[in-house]
C-alpha cells in the first residue's frame, strides 16, 4: 500500500502510512490493503473492513495516488457514458459509480453521448491516453467503438448481456419488473392494454415489450395494442391521447415503458376528462421523483440505478485489476400506488 498524507496541520498533519493504519484497527498491513482496495469480501469479516475504514478516517490516511498511478501506468480515470443526462435515472447511476470510484482513488467523466443511443463520438484526442476504462449505460457496445480506440476495458449496464465486448454486464431484471407490473394489472381484471412504448432502439425496451407481451399471453381474451413514443411527457400524451380515442372499445389501462412517459399519459386522461384510475390506469417504470410528484401518485417498477452504477464500477475496478467480473442481475421491484385500480363496471 503506498503512503499517503494526512490532513490538516499540527502532529496530526504528519505523513500516515499504512502501517499507521492497522496499528490503529489492530490489524495487518496486507488487511487494510485488501480493505483500501475493496477486495476485501470473502476474505475479512464486515466488522474488521469498518475498523480499518474507521482508522483510516480518524489518522486521516490518503493513498498517494500519484506515486501508485505512475506505478501501475494508469491516469485513474473512468468514463461514463449515458444517453443523455435529462434522465434523472442517469444521474443516479453516476452517482453510485463515483462513489466506488472514489474508494479507488479513481475519477470519473461523465460524457452524454451526442448521438443518444447512437454512436458515441470520442470526446478526447484519444480516449486510449486519457482513460483506464469505459463504463456505459442503456447503449450498444458497438456505438462506443470510437471511444474505445484501442481496445479499452469496457463495462455495460442496463444493455445486452449477450455483447462479446463487454468485459462485464450489469443489468436490471427488467423483464421481471415488467411482468410484475402487467400482472399486477392482469390480476385486477384489465383486459384492454396499452404500451406506451419508448421509441428507442435499445436492449432494456426490447426486453420490456417482450416480457409484457409473454404476460398477456398468458391471460385469455386479454388484448395489448402499442403506441410508440420519444421519451418525453408531451410525446408520452400524444401516444396516451391516440390510444384513448382510437377506434373500438376504449383501453382500460396504460403500461408505459417509464415515468415521464407516464405522467404524460395521465395528462392525456385529465385532457380528456378520464379519472385516473376510475377509468383508466397508468403504470410507469423508474420510480424517479416525478413518480410521487403526480397526482395521484404512480404506480412503478422502483430501478436502483445507484446500486447498478455502483456494481458496474466494482466490475471494471476488477477488470482493471485483472480478476475476473461476471454478470450481474439486480432485483427490481413493483411499488403500488394509486394510479392503478381495478378497470370501471364494464370495462
Amino acid at each position: 500500500m503506498a503512503h499517503g498524507t494526512a490532513q490538516g496541520t499540527g502532529p496530526s498533519a504528519a505523513r500516515v502510512t499504512s502501517r499507521d493504519v492497522a496499528r490503529r484497527a489492530g490489524v495487518s498491513q496486507a488487511t487494510v490493503s485488501l480493505v483500501l482496495g475493496d477486495k476485501w469480501r470473502g476474505r475479512v469479516s464486515e466488522r474488521t473492513a469498518d475498523a480499518v475504514r474507521a482508522a483510516a478516517r480518524e489518522l486521516g490516511y490518503r493513498p498517494n495516488l500519484a506515486a501508485r498511478s505512475l506505478r501501475l501506468g494508469r491516469t485513474r480515470t473512468v468514463l461514463l457514458v449515458v444517453p443523455a443526462l435529462t434522465n434523472e435515472f442517469f444521474a443516479h447511476v453516476y452517482t453510485g459509480a463515483a462513489r466506488v470510484a472514489a474508494d479507488h482513488g479513481f475519477g470519473v467523466v461523465l460524457y452524454p453521448s451526442p448521438e443518444g443511443v447512437g454512436p458515441a463520438r470520442d470526446p478526447f484526442d484519444s480516449a486510449r491516453a486519457s482513460l483506464d476504462g469505459v463504463i456505459a449505460s442503456s447503449m450498444a457496445a458497438d456505438a462506443l467503438a470510437a471511444v474505445r480506440g484501442g481496445g479499452l476495458p469496457l463495462v455495460m449496464l442496463d444493455s445486452d448481456p449477450d455483447d462479446p465486448a463487454a468485459a462485464a454486464t450489469v443489468n436490471l431484471d427488467i423483464g421481471d419488473g415488467m411482468r410484475r407490473a402487467a400482472e399486477h394489472l392482469l390480476g385486477l381484471g384489465h383486459r384492454r392494454i396499452v404500451h406506451v412504448a419508448a421509441a428507442v432502439g435499445s436492449w432494456t425496451f426490447r426486453v420490456r415489450a417482450r416480457a409484457l407481451a409473454g404476460a398477456v399471453r398468458a391471460v385469455p381474451g386479454t388484448v395489448l395494442h402499442t403506441e410508440r413514443a420519444a421519451l418525453g411527457v408531451e410525446e408520452g400524451r400524444q401516444a396516451a391521447l391516440r390510444a384513448l380515442t382510437g377506434p373500438g372499445p376504449r383501453p382500460t389501462a396504460l403500461m408505459c415503458d417509464d415515468d415521464i412517459l407516464a405522467a404524460g399519459a395521465c395528462k392525456a386522461a385529465r385532457r380528456l376528462g378520464l379519472r385516473v384510475p376510475e377509468d383508466v390506469s397508468v403504470t410507469g417504470v423508474d420510480d424517479l421523483a416525478l413518480a410521487t410528484a403526480v397526482e395521484p401518485e404512480l404506480t412503478t417498477v422502483t430501478l436502483p440505478a445507484q446500486a447498478v452504477g455502483a456494481e458496474g464500477m466494482r466490475a471494471l475496478m476488477a477488470v482493471l485489476d485483472g480478476e475476473p467480473a461476471g454478470d450481474t442481475t439486480l432485483p427490481v421491484e413493483l411499488v403500488v400506488r394509486d394510479s392503478s385500480a381495478p378497470p370501471p363496471p364494464g370495462g
